[in-house]
């Protein structure tokens, strides 16, 4: 049987960029190579595309610029239908190009995880893991997405998102606002980044201020909520599709400070990402507020039109009981195999069923009619000269 060729995409211009770096190397060491031909994709820093065998190994990105000297520069062709990764500056002898079977983006933030690389698979016809477009914007953007929870029906704590500019413009009227909206302790976050980078909690006017700016250094626009105090974290992931949804365990992560930090998630965990992350599995609640939290993930993930695996993160009131869906990881750190794994469904199975999502999507999608012929030109007047 010949092979499926896939595609791993990685990196990217994104503060998670090294988390991404993680997470697809765990994914790529775990596909299964009677199956597939594995073809990493890696987007650096600076946004230029590589690929190359010297890519399998986490030790080689210790020395990225040795690493990228030798591995191979390459692009992507948009054009619908053609499948192809090209090398950009072939040397003397036939070009070097693959044709890629299906796309397995392993990414985490800004211009890779919110749309942007989704739009160009779109454009392109390949089948491509994950949520599309919309799901994928609205799952980065965390006012939109708290927006759309909230028409579902969804629990979410009260939030206020803005501008920076508005508050660089006036200050004053936006701490007015947020105080009359919101009740201290209060929550600050960049709308559209992951990995709690730029997130702090704010319990005095002034402790507000110097979050805000923080949160400013990071994103255009700003999300501010009410904290939830006492607070669990509770995650659970979701597998599938609208219809047709597998839910993992739910997991507690452990954390030092009041808010779970990018270095609890990442940088006590030995390189594993967020696999190697501290955390509780099963969490340890009551049987009802497992099922509540777990018909929450399945709802959140259908609201956002999600696929491929997700992680919802909730917020839970330790004292009332009560639950908050927080966020939607439409690509989460590790593909949170770590929380399937406890409930029967290896890694490798778990990127079978990717994989095979995204090939079932591309198979949807080709039953719909997107243009239909018409003689509109033909009866048009306009001529098109000046």
């Amino acid at each position: 049987m010949e092979k499926i060729a896939v595609g791993v995409i990685f990196g990217g211009r994104t503060v998670e960029h090294e988390v991404s770096i993680i997470s697809a190397l765990q994914a790529m060491l775990s596909l299964d190579n009677e199956k597939y031909q594995v073809i990493p994709i890696y987007i650096s820093k600076e946004g230029r595309w590589y690929s190359g065998e010297n890519l399998l190994s986490l030790d080689n990105f210790r020395n990225m610029p040795a690493l990228l000297k030798q591995a191979r520069e390459v692009c992507f062709s948009p054009a619908f239908g053609e499948h192809m990764l090209f090398e950009r500056f072939p040397s003397k002898g036939k070009p070097w190009q693959r044709r890629i079977d299906v796309m397995l983006p392993v990414v985490h933030g800004t211009f890779v995880e919110d749309g942007c690389l989704q739009g160009l698979l779109e454009l392109s016809g390949i089948p491509y893991a994950g949520p599309g477009v919309l799901g994928s914007a609205c799952g980065m953007d965390k006012i939109a997405m708290k927006a759309v929870l909230k028409e579902a029906g969804i629990p979410v704590v009260d939030f206020y998102g803005f501008y920076f500019q508005q508050w660089q413009e006036d200050q004053q009227r936006m701490i007015e606002t947020l105080e009359n909206k919101l009740l201290y302790p209060m929550i600050v976050k960049p709308a559209n980044l992951g990995s709690s980078v730029g997130i702090g909690l704010a319990r005095t006017r002034e402790a507000l201020i110097a979050r805000i700016e923080i949160a400013g250094e990071y994103a255009c626009r700003i999300l501010v909520e009410n904290a939830v105090e006492p607070l669990r974290e509770i995650n659970c992931a979701v597998l599938g599709k609208p219809g047709d949804i597998r839910l993992s365990l739910c997991e507690e992560p452990y954390s030092k400070e009041e808010i779970l930090s990018f270095a609890d998630k990442y940088l006590n965990s030995s390189s594993k990402g967020m696999s190697g992350a501290k955390r509780r599995i099963p969490a340890d609640l009551p049987p009802q507020t497992t099922e509540e939290i777990r018909s929450l993930a399945a709802r959140a993930f259908t609201a956002l039109d999600c696929r491929g695996v997700c992680r919802v993160d909730f917020l839970l009131n330790g004292d009332s009981g009560q639950v908050y869906v927080n966020e939607l990881n439409t690509i989460p750190g590790s593909l949170s195999f770590y929380l399937f794994e406890p409930a029967g469904v290896p890694y490798g199975e778990l990127l079978d069923a990717l994989i095979a999502l995204a090939i079932d999507r591309k198979r949807e999608q080709s039953k719909l009619n997107f243009c239909f012929d018409s003689n509109i030109l033909s009866q048009s007047s306009f001529s098109g000269k000046k």
